[in-house]
């Protein structure tokens, strides 16, 4: 089953969370600031070490400082109305994240809502979206979480897996 909770991403303790990075990898605003602030600055010399990630790809670091063992850092599209193939790169991020997370024998994995932020990709879509591939993934993992910064998107989940129910 998957858990739709309202917390602070960063907070969580779980095998991994995913961090919506930047293609720098080298942290940012939002999610991505949080969660760079929160592991450390072991964080950012793992991250300078990768070198970056393309959208749609995904890359995994030990999580530091953080209670989850490992970031599963990817790149969310930047929103341009659909015309640039976004459904599809964000769709791969959350496979790519699901993917490290095999690869690793992870057992939870929590998500924020990747490209939602100052990305600007539509928020019912990008949930929506995210709930379609966690379904594929969830019987592979014992916990798989939607961690929504608001009560707002939280609900906005809840609503649309009550809707496929």
């Amino acid at each position: 089953m998957i858990e739709i909770i309202q917390a602070d991403i960063t907070t969580l303790d779980v095998d991994a969370i995913v961090n919506a990075a930047n293609n720098s990898l080298l942290g940012g605003g939002g999610v991505d600031g949080a969660i760079h602030q929160a592991a450390g600055p072991e964080l950012l010399e793992a991250c300078r070490a990768i070198g970056g990630c393309p959208t749609g790809e995904a890359r995994i670091t030990p999580g530091f400082r953080l209670a989850a063992r490992y970031v599963i850092h990817t790149v969310g599209p930047i929103w341009s109305g659909g015309r640039n193939r976004e459904a599809e790169l964000l769709t791969s991020c959350y496979k790519n994240s699901f993917r490290l997370g095999l690869e690793y024998k992870l057992r939870s994995i929590a998500f924020p809502s990747i490209s939602t932020g100052v990305y600007g990709f539509p928020k019912d879509a990008a949930a929506a979206l995210a709930l379609k591939v966690m379904d594929e993934y969830e019987a592979s993992f014992n916990r798989v979480i939607a961690c929504c910064y608001s009560q707002a998107d939280a609900g906005r989940y809840i609503a649309l897996r009550s809707q496929g129910d």
